[in-house]
């Protein structure tokens, strides 16, 4: 069955549809030995040879589906200029490449989806689908109810206000309080700057669950494989999307 190029190198897990785009425009996809530019182009999946960059892709390749905690001062990409840890390097013996669905703060740390499948991940950071996280949040000072309760009601950024949010305290100490907040954006630092706002800086971010997924005893910089029920019920949940395949965003953090 024809389906367009782009979609074919995303859905392989090679790299996300817009930069497989990039990837067109540029000379670096052949199918059958020819140059295709065109972003309308299709191809055969099983029938027609795709090459991005002088290698054969495999759509046919085997789904990974796994679960990282990652620690604070790791970034969440495949590569860094700066020389930064990243995630690529917590990820030793898993077979084929995966990307991050969105990403965690580099001073933040927990749950952290990864995945070569690209329809899924597209889905998943569409933003119409609001997909819920949840953090600890440790803060500096004692947040009032009524702190809260304004908060949860959505918070004015540069970009415009916050939805609503879900937040209860866990514990407070003499200087500091404990929270849990779940929010359904992917805005940029958006609970960092949040509690910004209310002059109580964060001192402490933690993703513990993602939609369905728990972070659960899952040692510090290690990762583990998705269940078969897991990966079905994120399926599951991708599929009630309304939302057309859209092209990658670059972030689904906090």
């Amino acid at each position: 069955m024809l389906e367009r190029i782009q979609k074919i190198i995303s859905t392989a897990g090679i790299t996300s549809r817009r930069k497989a785009e990039e990837l067109m425009r540029a000379g670096a996809v052949t199918v059958n030995g020819r140059v295709i530019r065109e972003l309308g182009s299709k191809a055969d999946p099983e029938q027609d040879h795709i090459k991005v960059s002088g290698k054969l892709i495999n759509p046919k390749q085997t789904k990974v589906y796994l679960m990282l905690n990652k620690p604070r001062e790791v970034v969440t990409t495949l590569s860094d200029p700066m020389g930064r840890v990243t995630v690529k390097e917590l990820l030793r013996g898993v077979r084929g490449r995966v990307y991050p669905v969105g990403r965690l703060d580099y001073d933040s740390e927990g749950l952290l989806l990864l995945t070569n499948d690209g329809e899924l991940v597209q889905k998943l950071l569409h933003p119409s689908f609001e997909v819920p996280k949840t953090y600890e949040v440790k803060v500096k000072g004692i947040l009032t109810d009524e702190e809260i309760r304004a908060m949860s009601r959505g918070v004015v950024l540069s970009e415009g206000r916050t939805l609503p949010c879900q937040i209860r305290k866990i514990k407070k100490t003499e200087k500091n309080s404990w929270l849990e907040m779940t929010i359904h954006e992917g805005r940029n630092r958006q609970i960092r700057r949040m509690l910004e706002k209310i002059d109580h800086p964060v001192l402490k971010l933690k993703r513990i669950r993602m939609a369905m997924l728990e972070l659960g005893g899952l040692p510090i910089g290690r990762y583990r494989y998705l269940t078969a029920q897991e990966i079905r019920s994120l399926k599951s949940l991708a599929a009630r999307s309304k939302a057309p395949a859209p092209k990658i965003r670059k972030a689904m953090g906090e």
